[in-house]
């Protein structure tokens, strides 16, 4: 209907807890509808937007897929966000939902606050803000900190009473939420999930719908028609950024995170490489790893996503003619641990893996 508003699903979620994943299984079971993308990478290589545009869904074709690559989309959201957001409602072909892939780096509450902008209010409305967490990681407080710990910490010592950052984030994503899906259940128990479920539901002021999930499988009418019209409560849900700086206009940074793309050749040995990866992963304290691989003799792309010592790989789409068969992954950890020297050390070490040297030296 012409006088309807297009609703909005924001999809937020720490690094690696599975947001393309969620998204790419919602758009295979749309159920017709016509959905439009925006996906704001983090990094220099536009990994999520190429695996969803490579997913071949009928109702999300590659001109609906739409990357933001300049930096965290809540720091731009005047620059970018709200004219991709007008030119989204210029199309003859208006979409039946808008579906917001934030970096693993973003605060919610901005980007959800910018729907109230005169340009969009009138024609969007926030369906809903859905946070996803890797379950598996957070009860293994790679993601998340021990509380007893920190609690032992601040009563031996007063100059330690402040948040550690990625607490924080972890914390806004879950204040800005209308859902929270705990993925990759499946990699823990049943206890070890409640726990989870429990610590989650401690970063929130309200109670939240929470729901878990194995690999992102959750039906479509679960992730949308929500209808909160979030963009009317999110200056309830405060980040702790705006609770800190109410008084002033300052300005957040991610310095703590640093990304950059390590290019290789093809791999030679698909087991041998991915094994070599976890022993980099786990050497240089690397956060997260995405990208692309080629693989002599096959035709097709192999997709690699890394969490810790997790690494999924899965083939995705033939390699188009005009595209260099290489390997360019995606190298995200935390700023101090990412100089120029040890960029430089991880990407020889991945050309290393990729050529198959780095197992001829081992065998040797």
């Amino acid at each position: 209907m012409p006088n309807q508003k297009i609703p909005a699903t924001v999809i937020t979620g720490f690094l690696g807890a599975g947001k393309t994943t969620l998204i790419r299984n919602l758009l295979e079971n749309a159920g017709g509808r016509k959905i439009a993308l925006i996906i704001n990478e983090f990094g220099d290589l536009g990994v999520d937007g190429d695996i969803l545009k490579g997913c071949g869904i009928e109702t999300c074709s590659e001109d609906d897929v739409v990357e933001l690559t300049n930096g965290c989309i809540c720091c731009t959201v005047a620059d970018d966000f709200i004219p991709t957001m007008t030119k989204l409602l210029e199309r003859d072909a208006l979409p039946d939902h808008i579906v917001i892939e934030t970096s693993g780096l973003a605060l919610p509450q901005p980007l959800v606050a910018a729907f109230n902008w005169p340009e969009v209010k009138t024609r969007m409305t926030v369906d809903g803000v859905v946070t996803v967490i890797d379950a598996a990681a957070v009860a293994a407080g790679r993601f998340a900190d021990d509380e007893e710990k920190v609690a032992a910490q601040r009563l031996a010592d007063e100059s330690l009473d402040h948040e550690n950052p990625l607490e924080e984030l972890f914390e806004d994503q879950i204040r800005a939420a209308d859902l929270i899906v705990l993925n990759k259940a499946d990699l823990i128990d049943r206890d070890t999930l409640e726990r989870v479920r429990q610590e989650t539901s401690k970063a929130s002021a309200r109670p939240v719908k929470t729901i878990a999930a194995e690999n992102g499988k959750l039906p479509a009418d679960v992730l949308l028609g929500i209808a909160a019209g979030t963009e009317d409560l999110i200056a309830s849900r405060k980040s702790h950024h705006e609770m800190e700086h109410e008084d002033g206009d300052h300005d957040h940074d991610h310095d703590e995170f640093e990304s950059f793309v390590a290019t290789a050749g093809p791999v030679q040995q698909t087991e041998s490489f991915l094994a070599g990866l976890r022993e980099l992963i786990a050497s240089h304290d690397v956060l997260r790893l995405k990208g692309f691989a080629a693989v002599p003799g096959k035709p097709m792309r192999l997709v690699v996503q890394a969490v810790g010592q997790r690494i999924e790989t899965y083939y995705d789409r033939p390699w188009r003619p005009e595209e260099t068969r290489e390997t360019r992954l995606v190298v995200i950890g935390l700023h101090d641990g990412l100089d120029a020297e040890t960029r430089d050390a991880i990407a020889d070490q991945i050309a290393a893996l990729a050529s198959g040297e780095a197992a001829a030296t081992a065998a040797e």
